[in-house]
């Protein structure tokens, strides 16, 4: 179970609204963010309503100015809250859409996949467990949430290119 504060003011002040699971439209709770407090559990906050645009991960903790944090605008307009994943951790990387291509495999972390792999463009995968991907290496840049499931495409995640420079699993933090 998990539970997210917004608040319409920095440093926890205003009107504010209680999550505790999925909400695909926020525009009616509240005009704007400007900070978030996580009591329990792990989220994703989009900018935009049904879980688009610009994502934010958000672990337990105080964000007392969420707009100065993210560089994102004051707009939290959608929210998802991230099980807690008790099976194995693992995701196959595909060169090519579809699953084609050269097949890569994590069960871990990886700080650099250009490292590792030699590779940083990859058009598909197969997630089991809950990852972050981010565009550039060491957890850095912007970064996308993926559920367990197959991603034919690197637009299914929400990405502008096929880029990734570094991969995280989500649990317990």
């Amino acid at each position: 179970m998990g539970k997210i504060i917004f608040y319409e003011d920095r440093n926890f002040v205003g009107r504010h609204y209680e999550c505790m699971s999925d909400c695909a439209d926020l525009q009616s709770m509240f005009d704007r963010c400007r900070s978030i407090r996580v009591e329990s559990g792990m989220f994703m906050v989009y900018d935009r309503p049904g879980y688009m645009g610009n994502q934010y991960f958000m672990k337990r903790g105080e964000y007392s100015d969420y707009m100065g944090m993210t560089g994102f605008n004051d707009c939290v307009r959608s929210c998802r809250m991230i099980p807690m994943h008790s099976g194995n951790f693992r995701m196959r990387l595909y060169q090519h859409f579809d699953m084609q291509g050269d097949m890569m495999e994590l069960v871990d972390d990886c700080p650099n996949l250009m490292d590792r792999f030699h590779m940083s463009n990859f058009n598909s995968c197969h997630v089991d467990g809950h990852w972050l991907m981010y565009e550039q290496p060491n957890y850095r840049g912007r970064h996308y949430y993926l559920r367990p499931g197959q991603y034919r495409s690197f637009n299914e995640w929400s990405s502008i290119n096929s880029k990734i420079g570094s991969i995280r699993r989500l649990r317990d933090l």
